[in-house]
Order: structure tokens, then C-alpha cells, then sequence
């Protein structure tokens, strides 16, 4: 049996912020990263999404986590389920805003941030399923700038890394 863990990243919506009144910010992506094991992006970046629209990424990505080549991506699995107090437990959602072709001198920034708590999906025993997740503003973690729709398919794994944990 193939274990993995789905992700999808399905749109992007903005609450007015200073993300929304910067002319700069035109085209966004979403990078989507478990721990220091994987990213993954969006292959398109989308036009910032305005008053109240969203912007559809309709992007899926699998990340394999069978026993035997994957041993490390366990580990780690391993590691969220037996320690409380790790604070990587999350897939962690990062919205980037593209440059524009013709300012090429300008680097991708970080604009926002999401997470999905892997642990949680463990602890409800509920994958997240079209969800939509706040997304924080990269220069003020208080402040929430959006709204992203994820889907994150993990409880199978969580359920066999976690049987694994009480076997070994």
C-alpha cells in the first residue's frame, strides 16, 4: 500500500491589508513545505486576487511516505505524534509574491504565511478537507491577510506511523 499524504491548494482569497494597497505585490504563488523535507510550489504564479475574489491554484502535490524508501519523512512523522511540544508540526503554506517580468531586479518576498497542524489531523482523527486557513501576515504574525482553501489528506499515514510508534 502506497502512503502519502495529499495536498491541494485549491485558492487564494485577501482581507484589505497593507498586501492588498501595495502596488508592488501583483502576482502571487503558494509554496507549501513539511518541515525541511519537501517544498513544493505552485507552478503558476496568479494575479493578486481583489475585492473579495479569490484566485483558483486548483494545485495537488503527494508527498510519498512509504516505509521503505522514506524513512526519514517518518521519523519526523513519528517525532509530531510522540513529542507534545514540537512546534514543526505543521505543513506550513507560504504565499510569495512573483516579481514582474519587466522588474526582474525585485526578489520573491514572503507575504504570508498558513499552517495546518498535522498533529491536530491526528488528535481529530479528520483529514482537512477543502478548508479554508488563515493566512498571517509575514511582517505581523497577528494580523491575518487572507484566506487559503486547502485539502490535507494525512490521517491514514498519521494512523500507520503512529501504529509503528507503539510496535517498535
Amino acid at each position: 500500500e502506497v502512503e502519502k499524504i495529499r495536498i491541494k491548494i485549491t485558492s487564494l482569497g485577501l482581507a484589505e491589508s497593507r498586501i492588498t494597497a501595495d502596488e508592488t505585490i501583483q502576482q502571487l504563488f503558494v509554496e507549501c513545505r513539511l518541515n525541511n523535507f519537501l517544498a513544493e510550489e505552485t507552478p503558476l504564479s496568479l494575479p493578486k486576487p481583489t475585492g473579495g475574489q479569490k484566485v483558483h491554484y486548483n494545485y495537488s502535490t503527494v508527498i510519498n511516505v512509504n516505509k521503505e524508501d522514506n524513512h526519514a519523512e517518518r521519523e519526523y512523522l513519528k517525532s509530531i505524534l510522540l513529542k507534545p511540544d514540537l512546534s514543526a508540526d505543521s505543513l506550513k503554506f507560504t504565499v510569495v509574491s512573483d516579481p514582474p517580468e519587466d522588474e526582474q531586479d525585485l526578489e520573491c518576498e514572503d507575504i504570508g504565511f498558513a499552517y495546518v497542524s498535522l498533529k491536530e489531523i491526528f488528535q481529530k482523527q479528520r483529514d482537512i478537507i477543502e478548508q479554508d486557513i488563515d493566512v498571517f501576515d509575514s511582517q505581523d504574525a497577528g494580523a491575518i491577510i487572507g484566506k487559503l482553501t486547502v485539502t490535507v489528506e494525512a490521517l491514514n499515514v498519521l494512523r500507520s506511523v503512529h501504529e509503528e510508534c507503539k510496535n517498535d
